[in-house]
């Protein structure tokens, strides 16, 4: 079970919304998570929390430990660039909106840097930099984008479909009928609303 400490592998982060709420969303995707760490074109309304290069570096070693937290300024103003274009991105493709080519240049750019070479354990000696750096991390981000926004989702980029609440996600899910950004919070409050109507019906 995941406790607010320990981000398990994989997808999704704790958010902290206007009202004091923190709640876990699983948004599906590397790149979602990514814009999801806040500023003014996040595709969501929770609070910023990549805020500068230290929350970059926090951010980045949670998800790759193999990366050295050594952003610094350019790397956070670059790491913001990447960032909102990927949550405009996820706007537009929720929205059924065709997808703007200058934030997809954007992706493209980031997707082309160098990756994050696999390592196998065990060896005796060490090939190439001992630590990866947070440019090859925004670049497994950037292609985990392009993955995201290209033909492989399938239309299954969503908003979620609380009224007030424009969190956007892929539905990862078999059936592909995934509703909510979280049970734990829209999903639950549907069902409160839901119960309450039916007790009033009666």
């Amino acid at each position: 079970m995941a406790t607010e400490s320990i981000l398990p592998r994989g997808t999704g982060q704790w958010m902290d919304s206007s009202d004091g709420q923190r709640w876990w969303f699983d948004s599906g995707s590397l790149a979602l998570d990514f814009a999801y760490t806040g500023g003014p074109d996040h595709p969501g309304e929770q609070r910023e929390t990549v805020r500068d290069a230290a929350g970059l570096n926090d951010w980045l070693t949670d998800r790759f430990p193999e990366v050295a937290p050594t952003a610094g300024e350019r790397e956070f103003t670059d790491a913001g660039t990447l960032r909102s274009s990927i949550g405009r991105l996820a706007r537009q493709a929720s929205d059924g909106d065709g997808l703007a080519p200058d934030d997809i240049d954007i992706v493209n750019l980031f997707a082309a840097m160098p990756d994050i070479p696999p390592v196998l354990a065990g060896g005796g000696r060490q090939a190439g930099r001992s630590n990866a750096r947070p440019h090859q991390a925004l670049g497994t981000v950037a292609r985990d984008a392009v993955r995201l926004f290209g033909a492989e989702a399938g239309g299954r980029i969503r908003e979620c479909s609380a009224d007030d609440c424009r969190l956007v996600y892929l539905d990862t899910s078999r059936s592909g009928n995934r509703r909510w950004c979280s049970m734990q919070r829209c999903g639950n409050r549907a069902k409160v609303r839901a119960h309450r109507a039916r007790a009033a019906a009666d």
